[in-house]
């Protein structure tokens, strides 16, 4: 179908306005990368904005040279792994059997998992719960209370509902069970919802940072990079309060601060469009059956 000449000036537009909108989303990357590559001197003189001035990589290499990063890093990659892993069986398991209309006691299970979704008991209670169980200081702590999310178990049974009962059917009368069901038939069909859900949970636990800070003070080793982060920014806020007041006081440096955002947000960078041919299918697919 050949377009008029008004629908084709409104796809150059529609494409103007995408171009714009990622310029505005590129440039705070650009300018953190441009910053964490260029020199201690340059970032005082504030003359670094969207090209590194006096080329270096020395931030880069002041982090794969202290322990704390690194090992901030790697711990922060393990717990992402460990978290989206748990999350998404539990997510599985809790999705697949409301599907069966025969459930004994369906109903109350479904108005339990959807009050916690609108309901929570609070910060406070939680803290005293968390020291109650012995999870405080615990990697624990940041795997075992935020393993389910009600909303990515919905948009899942939602998927789940979607697929032709007669399959699973057709599944029962060959001999499966409930669970050989779930591996032969419903997991192979939801690949893009899982997908989007295991993408949803990796980016949370990955830019996660307040479970750590309000239960894990005192062992370092367990810090996230995201609270690594959080604790530099805090510092350099620390001394250029002390600049402004005359006094000097040793600490990170812009580049280095600029480097370590960088590691923060490379990795999901280089996930997301891996996943990206799954996510629109996923949400949409799990979003209008129910």
């Amino acid at each position: 179908m050949i377009k008029s000449r008004g629908a084709k000036i409104a796809d150059w537009i529609i494409v103007f306005i995408c171009v714009i909108i990622i310029f505005v989303c590129l440039l705070p990357i650009v300018n953190i990368a441009a910053r964490s590559l260029s020199s201690a001197d340059a970032l005082m003189r504030s003359k670094v904005i969207l090209w590194p001035v006096e080329f270096n990589v020395d931030a880069y290499a002041k982090i794969l040279s202290d322990v704390k990063y690194t090992r901030s890093l790697g711990w922060t990659a393990i717990l992402t792994v460990i978290c989206t892993a748990l999350s998404m069986f539990m997510t599985i398991m809790c999705a697949f059997p409301l599907i069966y209309n025969n459930l004994k006691g369906k109903r109350v299970f479904n108005a339990m998992i959807i009050f916690t979704m609108y309901f929570s008991a609070g910060t406070i209670p939680n803290y005293l719960l968390l020291k109650d169980l012995g999870l405080l200081e615990n990697a624990l702590v940041m795997i075992i209370p935020n393993c389910l999310s009600v909303f990515n178990m919905i948009i899942l049974r939602s998927f789940f509902y979607g697929i032709p009962e007669s399959l699973k059917e057709a599944a029962e009368l060959e001999g499966c069970g409930p669970f050989r069901t779930l591996i032969n038939v419903y997991l192979p069909l939801s690949t893009p919802t899982l997908a989007t859900l295991s993408l949803f949970y990796a980016v949370g636990r990955w830019n996660g940072f307040s479970d750590a800070l309000m239960y894990i003070t005192r062992t370092k080793e367990l810090f996230p990079i995201q609270l690594l982060l959080y604790n530099l920014l805090q510092n350099m806020m620390s001394i250029d309060i002390a600049t402004q007041e005359g006094f000097t006081m040793p600490g990170v440096t812009e580049g280095v601060k600029a480097a370590t955002v960088m590691f923060a947000i490379v990795p999901i960078l280089i996930v997301y469009p891996l996943l990206q041919r799954y996510f629109i299918a996923g949400v949409t697919l799990g979003g209008v059956k129910g």
